[in-house]
């Protein structure tokens, strides 16, 4: 962090900034994100002029898959990542499935639980990001100590259902006071810019009111992660899905199925009663940052199918919109994609379609601003999208969707803002919970036709698959953090090339062959920096994204397996 490494203890007041500063900000490690990123900026009278996102460790899952067993993919790259490991493994059946002609035959039961399991990612992930990643960005906790319990408790009573009493948050400050007095931060010392930045706007009361819920949600989140695996068999690193279908037949017990009810049900309420209100309170108070942080183009693949073959019938729905277009929302094509090199760290300068993809590295140096990321450049009819949330809420709000279209209308018209608000660091914010909010809701029906289907006596959960000598296949998901695809080849019913194109690697990856900069690099474009040695304008629009570097990188040094150490600029 330039100027800012984080400190144990408490937070120090604000020191002198030049509010039209002209330099280099360079944030490395950028934390409260999974996996290793830089990002660094040029700032010229107080704006960013220019960026360079750069992923700074190497993936290796393409060369490892190579010559591998096509149903043993999703063992291997649902290790990219410890959160979200089931998208991963979901990602590599429809793969296979795809190249095998099993998703024509899938179960009803397979699609339907294989939905609940992402569902309940969808609760895990959502909560895990506002609270645990991104809520610091714009709650300073050690304002929180200053609150009056009595009117923090009269305000969030205000805006939830829920009954909030002052003698609980008043236990709050006093655990807080104890990280403080202690002479470190506990589980804060690495949160950045706490304490006297001019750029935080809450006040005491809803700084105390954010903290409580963070420190409830540590607890809360465990709770779709067991839903998960009720299903799953184990999180993380699910167990239950296979080519054709899923292998959980234990858990379509009715004492099974209500456990994933209950556990489902507690974390919906939490996120009814808490994460939105929360969000509205946050953002009634950051209405400024509905103009920081936008982008322009936007590819959802959509998510939680009807039918597995048909991706129009997925209930989040496909779509690309151009421009911030939303009276054209274009239906998306698989072969519009390619994976520019030109700027990362990879031998020549190819701009393929997934299926052809190669991976071959060659680093070059770490001040290299020609090639600068482990991430390629995936890149839609040439252009730069961003992916996730706001992605899909945009695509679905603009497609009239029954169920998205009133809870976005509640939050725009409760923060009196417009649609335009919605492409913006508040709104990508905004679009994670109403999409936790309509998808939780939706997992009632689900759960409603897997019980009828058992009730009928319906319990297949597979079909039988033979492996062909040579064939192609690709698994498109609608993941938390947006479009994830696996592609694979298999010849000689091994696998011949394995590519994965990750949501992080759409919204944070480098520059393209025709220089084209990635979502997350057009975002932070003309935003206005406060502090240059705090810059925590520049935290907000990337933790907005859900960074997963490690989905799209791997650590391995080949000569020495050193952890390497790295000097904060």
């Amino acid at each position: 962090m330039s100027g800012c490494k984080a400190k144990s203890g408490p937070a120090v007041a604000a020191t002198p900034f030049d509010k039209n500063y002209t330099g280099p900000v360079i944030v490395d490690p950028l934390t409260r994100i999974e996996g290793h990123l830089k990002i660094e900026v040029e700032v010229e009278n107080g704006k960013v002029s220019n960026v360079w996102s750069s992923a700074q460790l190497f993936r290796g899952l393409e060369i490892i898959l190579k010559g591998r067993d096509p149903r043993d993919a999703q063992h291997f790259t649902q290790r990219s990542c410890g959160v979200c490991t089931y998208v991963h493994a979901l990602a590599s059946t429809r793969a296979v499935d795809n190249a095998v002609g099993a998703d024509k035959e899938l179960p009803d039961n397979a699609r339907i639980i294989r939905n609940l399991v992402m569902a309940s990612q969808y609760l895990h992930d959502h909560i895990v990001h506002f609270y645990h990643l991104h809520a610091l960005d714009w709650v300073d906790v050690v304002s929180a100590l200053q609150a009056d319990p009595v009117k923090a408790a009269a305000i969030a009573n205000g805006q939830s259902n829920r009954v909030t009493k002052a003698e609980d948050l008043k236990a709050v400050q006093v655990k807080l006071k104890a990280f403080v007095e202690s002479g470190q931060l506990g589980i804060f010392t690495n949160a950045y810019f706490l304490g006297g930045h001019d750029a935080y706007y809450l006040k005491p009361e809803e700084n105390l009111i954010a903290t409580a819920h963070y420190l409830e949600g540590l607890h809360l989140q465990v709770k779709a992660a067991r839903a998960m695996a009720v299903f799953g068999a184990k999180n993380p690193h699910t167990q239950f899905t296979i080519v054709g279908g899923v292998t959980c037949y234990e858990s379509l017990s009715k004492e099974r199925i209500q456990e994933f009810k209950d556990l489902y049900n507690e974390t919906l309420a939490f996120v009814a009663d808490c994460y939105i209100p929360d969000l509205l309170m946050v953002a009634s108070y950051y209405k400024d940052w509905a103009g920081i942080g936008g982008t322009k183009n936007f590819l959802s693949f959509g998510e939680f199918p009807e039918k597995e073959t048909d991706i129009n019938s997925r209930y989040i729905p496909q779509g690309v919109i151009m421009n911030r277009d939303l009276g054209n929302v274009m239906d998306f094509n698989p072969d519009a994609i390619k994976e520019d090199i030109k700027h990362s760290w990879y031998k020549g300068e190819s701009s393929l379609h997934p299926y052809e993809g190669e991976t071959d590295p060659q680093y070059t140096t770490y001040e290299d601003r020609d090639r600068y990321s482990w991430m390629k450049a995936p890149r839609y009819k040439g252009e730069s999208m961003e992916v996730g949330p706001l992605a899909h809420v945009l695509t679905a709000y603009a497609k009239g969707h029954k169920d998205f279209v009133p809870v976005v209308n509640h939050v725009l018209d409760t923060l009196g803002v417009g649609p335009e608000a919605l492409f913006s660091t508040l709104g990508r914010t905004a679009a994670r919970g109403i999409e936790t909010l309509v998808v939780g809701n939706k997992m009632a029906d689900w759960v409603n036709n897997l019980e009828d289907n058992i009730a009928s006596g319906n319990t297949d959960l597979a079909v039988d698959i033979e492996m062909p000598d040579e064939a192609e296949g690709v698994g498109f998901v609608g993941a938390p953090r947006g479009a994830l695809s696996h592609w694979i080849k298999i010849k000689g019913g091994k696998i011949e090339n394995f590519q994965l194109v990750v949501p992080s690697t759409w919204n944070l990856g480098p520059r393209c062959n025709q220089n084209k900069m990635s979502a997350v690099e057009e975002a932070l474009m003309g935003t206005p920096i406060a502090d240059p040695k705090r810059p925590v304008e520049i935290l907000r629009t990337v933790h907005s994204y859900d960074p997963c570097i490690a989905c799209g990188v791997h650590v391995i040094d080949a000569h020495t397996n050193e952890v390497h150490k790295f000097k904060i600029l």
